[in-house]
């Protein structure tokens, strides 16, 4: 078996085996980072009661996180490429692990989602350098793809086994652990990195200033976007909170492009969407996260409320998503070999669909029906994200790879915002602001179940349109071929 190339020096492998130590040390980085944008997911009934918070209060707690994370993706790529992509990663590392230290300090929800949006911010320095490193680990086109299968695999357990693993601990530890818990794990991941990751040669980066004024435009349009969906709930939809929040979201965005379209290095070189590769594929991540994060909300409360399961039992039933993300890969790999890009994702874009209009029928027919749907929608979800992610970094230039990792990562999270605001925001429209305490009444199931229909039938419109467009719009139809 071959391993790494000869000199002490050399920066990449000629098989996955000869990269272990940074497969290893980055792979759990991306995994510690994935699983914290759904591990508080199962404990949301239990902060809600001990913090007193309702349900807007509490997709704020997981929004925060994503919002702060997809808004600073593209800054953190571009840091990266221009100081160099391991310092970055290891600065980003030590803040998630000393910043989860501070939920010893929160007695409030409003400290929670401050927490959460300070971790978002930390992450955001890990998630693209993670795709980054491991892509260019490797020079044989091959190896890069199998290699960022196995960090999708990883990543995308972790974002899915968050809830599996955290209601497995709420049965013996209070929900503070679930944080906690990260500063060892990311401790673990800061030495691998260091031990397993040479550092960046100055001819692999870039020296383009970096764009701040971007980058706060780019915050500013995501979450002015995502409160407009919470304030028209508790506002109401002409009111001017709700008004306001949704012209700065416009304004932000406008000025946003214009900024990009004129900086003379600006953070995102809008002109990389005029490769249908990097349009479509980005398009399609999008689609993804929307469906992911909107069903695993939606379940999470279905499985702990309307079932009355306790937080252990809701996440042992997410396990079906796990175990499908993990053996689905052969059903991918199949796919894309057979079809190629498009076709490939158009197929995952038709199971996307599909499955979300099965879950809206499911929701009152039992778990069985709703696990079926789980796992067509996770073989869905695999084979789209992969095609995605290998797709938008292959196509960025070498010295961009961070930022077309970050910008892979920011269409996922802008998803995931997405996502599970418009599902939080349906639900308390259509069922209750408040999470009642205890058993829910038959009369409330009902609603929910309703409220439910309601949802997850708009989702799978909307994910299995823009999931399609994405797969229209690729390229590349063919580029798995070789491997």
């Amino acid at each position: 078996m071959s391993t790494a190339l000869e000199t002490p020096q050399s920066r990449t492998y000629t098989s996955l085996r000869a990269a272990w130590i940074p497969m290893f040390a980055l792979c759990l980085a991306f995994f510690v980072e994935m699983v914290d944008n759904t591990l508080l997911t199962i404990a949301l009934p239990t902060i809600g009661r001990d913090l007193g918070s309702g349900t807007t209060a509490l997709q704020w707690v997981t929004s925060a996180y994503s919002l702060t994370f997809g808004g600073l993706l593209l800054t953190a790529g571009s840091i990266a490429d221009r100081f160099g992509r391991r310092r970055v990663l290891q600065f980003g590392l030590g803040a998630f692990g000393l910043i989860s230290l501070a939920v010893l300090l929160v007695h409030s929800t409003g400290e929670l989602i401050a927490l959460r949006a300070a971790l978002g911010v930390a992450a955001a320095a890990m998630a693209p350098i993670t795709n980054s490193l491991v892509f260019r680990l490797f020079d044989d086109q091959a190896l890069r793809m199998r290699a960022m299968t196995v960090m999708i695999v990883v990543g995308m357990s972790g974002f899915i086994l968050g809830p599996v693993l955290g209601g497995t601990a709420l049965a013996h530890i209070g929900w503070e652990w679930l944080l906690l818990v990260n500063a060892p794990i990311a401790l673990i991941a800061w030495i691998g990195v260091r031990i397993g990751v040479q550092p960046d040669r100055a001819e692999d980066l870039t020296n383009d200033r970096l764009d701040l004024p971007g980058a706060v435009l780019s915050i500013a349009a995501i979450g002015f976007g995502c409160y407009t969906l919470t304030s028209g709930i508790d506002h109401g939809w002409a009111s001017l909170p709700t008004l306001g929040s949704l012209a700065g979201a416009i304004v932000a965005l406008a000025a946003f492009i214009w900024r990009e379209r004129s900086a003379k290095q600006p953070m995102l070189d809008l002109k990389v969407f005029a490769d249908g590769t990097v349009r479509g594929a980005a398009i399609a991540q999008i689609a993804t996260s929307i469906a992911m994060a909107g069903v695993m909300f939606g379940l999470i409360l279905h499985f702990q409320y309307a079932y009355g399961w306790s937080p252990m039992k809701a996440g042992l039933a997410n396990l079906p998503l796990v175990l499908t993300m993990i053996l689905g890969t052969p059903v991918s790999e199949f796919l894309m070999k057979r079809f190629g890009h498009r076709i490939a994702c158009l197929v995952g874009a038709v199971l996307l669909g599909g499955s979300l209009a099965g879950l809206a029928w499911g929701v009152d027919h039992g778990y069985i029906a709703i696990a079926i749907f789980m796992v067509t929608l996770t073989l869905g979800l695999r084979t789209v994200m992969t095609i995605g992610a290998v797709a938008l970094v292959g196509a960025m230039p070498e010295n961009r790879t961070s930022l077309g990792a970050a910008l892979n990562d920011t269409a996922q999270e802008v998803g995931t915002s997405v996502g599970t605001a418009v599902v939080g925001t349906l639900i308390a429209a259509l069922v209750t602001a408040t999470l009642p305490a205890g058993v829910w009444s038959s009369d409330l199931v009902a609603s929910f179940f309703h409220g439910e229909r309601i949802a997850y039938a708009a989702l799978a419109v909307a994910v299995g349109a823009i999931a399609a467009l994405g797969a229209f719009t690729l390229t590349d139809p063919r580029e798995t071929d070789d491997h």
